[in-house]
């Protein structure tokens, strides 16, 4: 594997026409030297430093049926919730590890908990607390976004999971993928900082898909990119099916270090629900941020993604995991180191 900066395809050499078709299927020596690659190209623009993000989950209220989300509409198991403006703000002032830089609010696709839980809370916090402020909270209406940068947020997390138009429809992602990329672009044009994401091993998803999945979120001017495991969700139409594979899921976080440097690569939790080594790799394998979940544990298993049995990275196992990678937690923000580059690709 090549360290020279002609491209992206000479960290993996072996590749002919596309570098990344033989990274995401690699194996053996060949995804050993491909994660070294990508641990390398991260030190180099970031050091040894992982983001540290706290995340409370609001609300698990969704008006979307996204066929793999376990808070899709129409499961009617599901005890739903919003926590309320008190309970948020005692996690804030009484839970707060010392090691969160940044705090994510996430919720279902609620207009409800945006209005009336996040948007009061953020104007409050703001004001008080040095932190970056990401929220995570669907497509919504350009007027709330506005708000919500207003009040102080400066990151949106809006996930496009799947870039194929066709798949995309089929999966009842949120309403369509036209609309999701033009609140995207939005959110970019208005001066947030943009961070998406996709899901690895979809069922009946193929190399071609994933590859123009890459191809479409970088021709977006994101400042950062997650990759997560298909898990199988309880409540939703996919629950018999194949759980995404590890070691491919994690070649494909290598593979959106390699391709975009400067980008915030999180380490997701899902990871351990494949394996419990699953987050360290992932940070070995090239990821720059951890996420500890602040959510009550009395409304954790609600927050059902997946499967209520969910894999919680507290501040303990977020940094023991830090420092089996060989890594340290970052004394700034992602949202202030990524406010400095002046390229995100």
């Amino acid at each position: 594997m090549s360290k020279e900066r002609g491209g992206e395809e000479e960290y993996f050499a072996e590749a002919k026409a596309d570098w990344r078709r033989s990274a995401l299927t690699a194996g053996g020596e060949a995804q050993a030297s491909l994660w070294a690659s990508a641990q390398r190209a991260r030190e180099e623009i970031f050091g040894k430093r992982i983001f540290v993000r706290g995340v409370i989950e609001v609300g698990n209220f969704c008006r979307q049926n996204c066929a793999y989300c376990g808070m899709r509409r129409e499961n009617d198991a599901l005890r739903r919730f919003r926590l309320a403006r008190d309970v948020i703000r005692r996690v804030i002032d009484e839970s707060l590890p010392s090691s969160v830089t940044d705090l994510n609010f996430q919720a279902g696709e609620d207009p409800v908990a945006l209005k009336e839980l996040v948007l009061p809370v953020i104007e409050e916090i703001a004001k008080e607390k040095r932190l970056g402020i990401s929220v995570c909270l669907g497509t919504v209406d350009h007027r709330l976004y506005d708000e919500l940068r207003q009040a102080g947020a400066r990151g949106y997390i809006i996930k496009l999971e799947i870039g194929d138009p066709e798949q995309y429809r089929l999966l009842q992602c949120p309403g369509t993928i036209e609309r999701r990329l033009e609140a995207i672009r939005y959110l970019v044009r208005t001066g947030w900082y943009v961070s998406s994401g996709f899901i690895y091993g979809l069922p009946n998803q193929t190399l071609d898909q994933l590859i123009g999945t890459l191809d479409l979120l970088r021709s977006l001017t994101l400042r950062g990119c997650s990759v997560s495991p298909f898990i199988p969700g309880e409540g939703t139409p996919l629950f018999s099916e194949k759980r995404a594979d590890l070691d491919q899921t994690l070649n494909a976080v290598a593979v959106l270090r390699l391709s975009s440097p400067r980008w915030v690569v999180p380490a997701v939790s899902a990871l351990n629900l494949c394996d419990s080594s699953g987050y360290v790799r992932a940070l070995r394998a090239g990821a720059n941020l951890a996420t500890i979940n602040l959510t009550p544990s009395e409304w954790r298993g609600d927050y059902q993604l997946y499967r209520r049995k969910r894999w919680i990275m507290t501040e303990e196992r977020v940094l023991q995991a830090i420092a089996q990678a060989g890594c340290r937690p970052s004394p700034e923000s992602w949202i202030a180191a990524s406010s400095s580059f002046s390229s995100f690709g």
